[in-house]
Order: C-alpha cells, then structure tokens, then sequence
C-alpha cells in the first residue's frame, strides 16, 4: 500500500471538511481502519482451519461452516470501509473539478477576469449538494451493514458452541468456533465505532442544512430591509404637480382664492319724491 498517496487523500478529505468530518475522519481512520489492518484480520485469519467439529466425516465441517458463517466479519468490514470512504473521495475529485475549470477560464480570458469560483473549496452550488449526500450515502452504508451483522450474528455475538444437522453430517454435531470472546469484543468494538460515526454523519449533515437555512434567513432579512429603506426615500422624495411642491401624503392642496361679490344691501333705497 502507497501511504504517501493514502496522506495525501487524508489530508485533502480534511481540507475540506467540517469539524464533525474531521472528528469522523479520525474515528474511521485511527478506530476502524488501524484496528481492522492491525488486530482484527489476525484474529479472523485462522477462523476456518480453526472451526473444529466432534465428526470425521468428509465435508462435514465445511458445510457447517457455510452455514453459521455465510460471510466473514472481515470481508465484510472491508467492503464496509470502502463503501465510507469512497463519498469523501467524490468531495475531493470535486473541488479538484472546480479548480481546474477556474484554471482553465484563467487560462482563456487572462489573470484579471472574474473568477468563476473565488473559493473552489467552500462549499456552495454544486459542492455543497455533493458534501449533504456523501453524509447521506456514508450514513445509509453503516445503517446498511449493522443491519446486515445483526441478521448474520444475532446480537453482534458468536457463539462457542453451534450444532449442526446439515447433510452429510451423520447426526447432530457439536462445532467450535476458536477465539470466541476475542471476537466478540473487536465486534462490539466496530458496531460501536460505526454507530458514532452514523451519528456524526447526522450531525453534520443537520449543521449544513441548519447553517444554509440561517444564511438564507439572514439574506431574505437584509433584501426586506433594504425594498422598506427605499419605499421610506421614495415617499420622502418631492413631487412637483402644477408647478407646487408637496411632500407625500402631507400635502394639501391650496384653496382657490374667490373674488368677493358685492352683497345685496339690507335696506332698499328710500324712493325719491317726484316733483
């Protein structure tokens, strides 16, 4: 294996993570993936040459053995490990995709052009929705294969002792699994281990959309604010009608001014005398 070429994948996968992606990381990496390489594929190696039935007949034990272990713990976690981790590689050939579009637009219109993506590591557009559904896939796959443990090993247990009737056995036999407890605990070990990283992918995938819900928010109250200001400068702004300056609705229009006529008199005139 090229540890340089695994660095450089861990070290992007970070980059561009949150700080519950990198706690996820560290827990898969350091718990799962060490403790798998290391501990867990020596104790599961010898599993068949070890799994002795109380019988000499031919075949017997292979056919018993199929039957209780229909798929091994390790080959299992192996494709467990690969199907996690694949999503975050995705992410990572991503932003390698963004980047080398801005490259390339650089390239074509020159230095000082507008950037198509300022940042090609943050995640917005496209990225964003990419990093959600990689929380969604890696979650779906843990829930996926601790459903599949518990339907091959009930409780996540093995046994030290399973009875067997499968032909050709002649009768019931006895068989014994080696190591049973060793095993058992590196089970419970993973189960726990993927159930913390199941309730981080939630996590995170909650804070992204919490976030882009509170930013969303935020922009739709500055946009409101912003039409209110500019309804207020509008109505404060002066409105010539008629050659008369008013203000909104503060104005009224002035009277017309009406001539006074002449008033008819109180009295009549007293009528002159005729000669």
């Amino acid at each position: 294996m090229n540890w340089g070429v695994f660095e450089g994948l861990l070290s992007g996968v970070n980059k561009y993570s949150t700080a519950f992606g990198r706690i996820w990381l560290s827990i898969v990496f350091i718990f799962r993936l060490l403790v798998y390489v290391v501990a867990a594929e020596r104790v599961w190696s010898d599993d068949h040459k070890d799994f002795d039935c109380n019988t000499r007949q031919p075949g017997c034990r292979n056919v018993c053995y199929d039957h209780f272990f229909p798929v091994s713990h390790i080959r299992l976690w192996a494709l467990q490990l690969i199907l996690v981790t694949c999503p975050s590689l995705l992410v990572i050939m991503h932003v390698a995709y963004r980047e080398a579009k801005e490259q390339r637009h650089r390239v074509a219109v020159g230095d000082e052009c507008h950037r198509i993506y300022p940042n090609p590591g943050k995640k917005r557009g496209g990225l964003w929705w990419t990093y959600l559904l990689s929380l969604i896939f890696k979650a779906g796959v843990d829930v996926v294969f601790l459903y599949i443990f518990y339907h091959l090993y009930r409780n996540y247990t093995l046994p030290r002792v399973v009875k067997c009737e499968l032909a050709p056995c002649p009768n019931t036999v006895d068989c014994f699994i080696s190591h049973p407890t060793e095993k058992n605990i590196f089970t419970l070990f993973m189960v726990v281990t993927t159930c913390i990283c199941v309730v981080l992918s939630i996590i995170e995938a909650a804070y992204l959309i919490g976030k882009r819900c509170r930013e969303c928010l935020l922009a739709s109250g500055r946009t409101s604010r912003r039409h209110s200001r500019d309804c207020e400068l509008s109505h404060a702004e002066p409105t010539d009608t008629g050659g008369q300056v008013f203000h909104g609705a503060d104005y009224k229009p002035p009277m017309a001014s009406i001539p006074p006529t002449a008033s008819a008199p109180d009295t009549l005139p007293e009528e002159e005398d005729l000669p």
